[in-house]
């Protein structure tokens, strides 16, 4: 049996070239899991809920809000339990995702409306948000949240 040196040399070029190009096997499946968890945030966030927030942050999350302020995950949750308001709407506009690794960086415009107990107030909210989130064994936790006003 004869082979020509072209029948030969385009496979090896073709697995050469597929061994230099870094294809992230999951990178789909985590994205689909983080984006997953980001509405499962925002739905807890929305409702109030510090218990459907507590199994999304981390140990040692850090969560600034847009006043300046920064949580610790214990205080966050402790927040929520004893918010003097209620959101009447809040949306996650335009989320982006982008798996780096065992991290991941989502972006959205956080867009609600906050009615408070005592007085009845109604205040707008309209942030940038940067989350960071981190692949801790199979589970993706909000590792860190930052808040700017628009």
């Amino acid at each position: 049996m004869k082979f020509d040196r072209r029948q030969l040399a385009l496979p090896a070029l073709a697995l050469g070239l597929l061994s230099i190009v870094p294809v992230p096997a999951f990178a789909g499946a985590d994205e689909d899991a983080i984006a997953k968890n980001v509405e499962a945030f925002r739905a807890a966030q929305a409702a109030g809920n510090a218990e459907g927030l507590a199994p999304l942050c981390a140990e040692e999350m850090s969560y600034s809000h847009s006043s300046g302020a920064v949580d610790t995950k214990a205080a966050l949750l402790d927040g929520v339990k004893n918010a003097k308001y209620k959101w009447t709407t809040l949306e996650y506009k335009n989320p982006t995702v982008r798996v780096v690794g065992p991290a991941a960086i989502v972006r959205f415009n956080f867009v609600g409306e906050q009615e408070f107990a005592a007085d009845g107030k109604k205040v707008p909210q309209n942030l940038a948000i940067l989350m960071n989130w981190q692949k801790q064994g199979n589970d993706w936790m909000l590792l860190s949240r930052a808040a700017t006003k628009l």
